[in-house]
């Protein structure tokens, strides 16, 4: 995706023609987006910068001060460009992009996923997956990585339950849990937020951004080991089947075309 458009060259622009006043340019971004990190950040420089202005001057170390200042807040303003020089879709991704792909989607999961068995389970996921494509832009890119992995062992574990069912009904309930309450609820109630307030501290001390790492990191971890769990059955049903098979038809294997006929 790219930054060239004309609202962002024109941004740009106005940023050169007012270089001299670069030290405020953090401020007027985190006013402007109502970002308080980006504000308070930006008061720093611009009080480095005034400082040296109207206080030390422009020789010795307000000159140092004032040119710390403004190299200091341009460079956070390029770090900070997602707030204020934000990309646009290729034209062409209009035909072959994944979001347009898909087509919009709804902010709720459709009728199908609360089928019950495995339609409904896949119903889920694919919702899943095509809504944390359409807001990849408002989540973090771990968070994006995250949820496709996530969706990606969950839909393992739904395609071997329903081409071998284990019948676990703690499986199965956890499953259901994970595919249709869990995964959902934590995305949806993320982007519920407003994105000038993900960065913020809560009253528990943490951000929303990193609420929401720490939740798909343990929802993905219960699904690595819902996965293990399924797997590790397989061998074990062989081996019960080949201990029912021995224990019933082994010792008359010498007999095997006798049919008990004299």
């Amino acid at each position: 995706m790219s930054r060239w458009t004309l609202g962002n060259v024109v941004k740009v622009g106005l940023a050169v023609l007012f270089l001299p006043l670069v030290a405020y340019l953090v401020l007027f971004i985190g006013a402007v987006k109502k970002n308080l990190r980006a504000v308070l950040e930006g008061l720093v420089y611009a009080a480095g910068f005034s400082v040296a202005v109207f206080w030390l001057g422009w020789g010795g170390p307000g000159f140092l001060l004032g040119l710390a200042s403004m190299g200091a807040s341009g460079v956070r303003a390029w770090h900070l460009r997602d707030l204020w020089l934000p990309k646009r879709r290729r034209w062409w991704h209009r035909f072959t992009g994944e979001q347009n792909a898909i087509g919009p989607v709804p902010d709720a999961p459709p009728a199908e996923a609360a089928l019950e068995g495995t339609e409904g389970r896949v119903a889920a996921l694919t919702w899943v997956g095509a809504y944390a494509t359409q807001y990849r832009m408002r989540l973090p890119a771990t968070a994006y990585t995250t949820v496709h992995e996530t969706c990606r062992l969950l839909g393992s574990v739904v395609e071997a339950e329903a081409r071998a069912p284990s019948r676990d009904a703690r499986l199965e309930y956890e499953l259901d849990a994970m595919v249709r309450q869990y995964v959902p609820g934590v995305l949806r109630g993320y982007l519920a937020i407003p994105p000038a307030l993900v960065d913020q501290r809560q009253p528990n001390g943490r951000t929303p951004n990193e609420e929401l790492t720490e939740q798909l990191g343990l929802i993905a971890e219960q699904a690595r080991s819902l996965k293990a769990t399924r797997d590790s059955r397989i061998p074990a049903q062989l081996t019960t089947t080949g201990n029912f098979l021995r224990e019933k038809y082994g010792d008359r294997q010498q007999d095997a075309y006798d049919f008990g006929i004299r």
